[in-house]
């Protein structure tokens, strides 16, 4: 999983050709430490999707643009336009995820 340092790289994965998974997250958030150990699996069964994890804290501008008001959230990105949106406060599951990416695909 990629994680951008700065604003101009995180905007190198908006320009991205292919589908790209922005994982809105914090190192404080309960819900996010509950799916971190199996994003790894998650990004395994999505082969076809960019993973990029998003310090909600460091980029808070982003977040407050794209409506990003709980965590752990997903929006994915083709070609540079949103394709779709798992947001909300609620704690997510691998299934959860999966099926929206599914959707997705």
């Amino acid at each position: 999983m990629i994680s951008p340092k700065s604003y101009e790289e995180m905007a190198t994965y908006l320009e991205n050709d292919g589908k790209v998974v922005f994982f809105f997250t914090a190192n404080w958030c309960p819900d996010c430490q509950f799916i971190y150990p199996v994003m790894p699996e998650i990004e395994a069964e999505n082969p076809e999707f960019t993973f990029v994890r998003v310090d909600r804290d460091e980029f808070m501008e982003v977040a407050q643009r794209w409506n990003i008001f709980g965590i752990p959230s997903f929006v994915v990105t083709e070609n540079g336009k949103e394709i779709g949106r798992l947001v909300n406060k609620l704690r997510k599951t691998k299934a959860e995820i999966n099926s929206f990416l599914t959707g997705l695909k």
